[in-house]
C-alpha cells in the first residue's frame, strides 16, 4: 500500500459546515447522538448479559448486534466531532485505512447478524418444536463467529485492495473514508479490480437479502394461520423490530451506494452519509426496546430505584 501511495500522508475530509457556529452546532448534534447510541446499546448489552432470562438465541444475537452498532458509530462519529470542534479536516493515511477497515468489518458483520436473526425468527415461528435443537448454544456461537469472521475477511480484502490502488486525483474525500471516495481518487482503470470485488460482495449482499425475504414470507404465512388474534399479535411483535431494523439498514445502504449521479449533491451526500453510518446504530436500541416488553422490564429492573 505504501509503495503506490507514498506521496499521500493524509486525506482531507469534507467539512459538515463552513461557519464556526454551524461547526459547533454539528459537534453538539453528533455528541448527543453518540451519547444516545452509547447509552442505548450499552443498556442492551448490560441487560442481556446480567439477566439470565434473556440468555436465549434471539437476545444472544441482539447482544452481538449491539456490539456492532457501538463499534460502527464509534468508527466515524468521534473523528467528525473532533474535526467540527477543532475546525480541522485532516485524517492521517493510517487513520483513513483504519476507519475504512473497521467500518467495513462492523457493517458487514451487522448485515450477516441480521440475516442470522431472520433465520432465528423463522425457526422460532415456523418450527418451534425444533428451536432448541437447531439453535442450541453451540450452534448460536458458531453462527455468530461465522458472522464476525466473514465480516473481518470482507473488510481485509476490500481494504487491502482499495489502498493498493495508485491515487492520482488528490486526497479530498467526503465525510469519512469509504470505498467509493477512495476509488474516485484512483488512476483511470486502476479501480477495475476493486470494482470486481465489489460486484462479488453485492451478489452476496443480494443473496442474504433474498434469504431474509423468503424467511419472512414463510413467517407471515405461518403467523396468519394462527387461529387466535392474541397469538398472531405476539408472533408479530417478536418479528417487527427485526424487520424494521433490516428495512432501515438495507434502504439506507442501497440508497447511499445506488442513488443516481444525477440527483447527487453536496447536501444530499451529507444526509445519506449521516443516515446509513450514524442513524441506524443510534435508533436500533429504541426500535428493539419499544415493542419488547420483556427487554423493557429487564432494563427497568437493572436501574436502581426503579421498583
Amino acid at each position: 500500500m505504501s509503495n503506490s501511495n507514498s506521496s499521500i500522508s493524509q486525506f482531507l475530509l469534507l467539512p459538515f459546515a463552513d461557519t464556526r457556529e454551524l461547526q459547533l452546532l454539528h459537534f453538539c448534534l453528533f455528541l448527543g447522538i453518540y451519547l444516545a447510541a452509547l447509552l442505548g446499546n450499552g443498556l442492551i448489552i448490560i441487560t442481556i448479559a446480567c439477566d439470565h432470562r434473556l440468555h436465549t438465541p434471539m437476545y444472544f444475537f441482539l447482544l452481538n448486534l449491539a456490539f456492532t452498532d457501538l463499534g460502527c458509530i464509534s468508527t466515524t462519529v468521534p473523528k467528525a466531532m473532533a474535526n467540527s470542534l477543532w475546525d480541522t479536516r485532516a485524517i492521517s493515511y493510517t487513520g483513513c485505512v483504519a476507519q475504512l477497515f473497521f467500518f467495513l468489518f462492523l457493517i458487514s458483520t451487522e448485515y450477516h447478524l441480521l440475516t442470522i436473526m431472520a433465520y432465528d425468527r423463522y425457526i422460532a415461528i415456523c418450527h418451534p418444536l425444533h428451536y432448541g435443537t437447531l439453535l442450541g448454544s453451540r450452534a448460536c456461537v458458531h453462527m455468530a463467529a461465522a458472522a464476525w469472521a466473514s465480516g473481518f475477511l470482507n473488510a481485509v480484502l476490500h481494504t487491502a485492495n482499495t489502498f493498493s490502488l495508485p491515487l492520482c486525483h488528490g486526497n479530498a474525500v467526503d465525510q469519512f473514508c469509504e470505498i467509493p471516495q477512495i476509488l474516485k481518487l484512483s488512476c483511470s482503470h486502476a479501480y477495475l479490480r476493486e470494482t470486481g470485488l465489489i460486484l462479488v460482495s453485492a451478489c452476496f449482499f443480494f443473496g442474504c437479502f433474498v434469504f431474509i425475504v423468503v424467511s419472512y414470507v414463510q413467517i407471515f404465512r405461518a403467523v396468519l394461520r394462527i387461529p387466535s388474534q392474541q397469538g398472531r399479535h405476539k408472533a408479530f411483535s417478536t418479528c417487527l423490530p427485526h424487520l424494521a431494523v433490516v428495512s432501515l439498514f438495507v434502504s439506507t445502504v442501497v440508497f447511499a451506494y445506488l442513488k443516481p449521479p444525477s440527483i447527487s449533491s453536496l447536501f444530499l451526500d451529507l444526509v445519506v452519509s449521516f443516515l446509513y453510518s450514524v442513524f441506524p446504530p443510534a435508533v436500533n436500541p429504541l426500535i428493539y426496546s419499544m415493542r419488547n416488553q420483556e427487554l423493557k422490564d429487564a432494563v427497568w429492573k437493572l436501574i436502581p430505584g426503579s421498583f
